[in-house]
């Protein structure tokens, strides 16, 4: 069974630096779309940034300039540098990992991001 397990989340000041990390057992990130979503209360969860094999990462626009994604092969995790935090970046951030084309999509169990103004 496929299991994504998050870390890297915690308490930080605006204008710090935060790194998730997801690891995976049983799914290859080098296949497929690797991602980082958010949620607050209330609200749907969004993409943050994603990335595809070797292709160029997609980021939201309100993300652009301060995270960046970047996939390790050799460790098979996906990590989310987040330079700059904003209190607006709050949220339970979720690894996701799709691949389309056998119909698998796989979600971490999430990690709580808490930017104090």
């Amino acid at each position: 069974q496929v299991q994504l397990v998050e870390s890297g989340g915690g308490l930080v000041e605006a204008g710090g630096s935060l790194k998730l990390s997801c690891s995976s057992s049983g799914s290859a990130f080098s296949i497929g779309t690797v991602g980082w979503y958010r949620q607050t209360p209330g609200k749907q969860r969004e993409l943050v940034a994603a990335i595809s094999g070797r292709g160029t990462p997609n980021y939201a626009d309100s993300v652009k300039g301060r995270f960046t994604i970047s996939v390790d092969g050799t460790k098979n995790s996906v990590n989310l540098q987040m330079n700059s935090l904003k209190p607006e970046d709050t949220a339970v951030y979720y690894c996701n990992h799709e691949i389309k084309w056998v119909g698998q999509n796989y979600w971490g169990q999430g990690t709580q991001v808490t930017v104090s103004s």
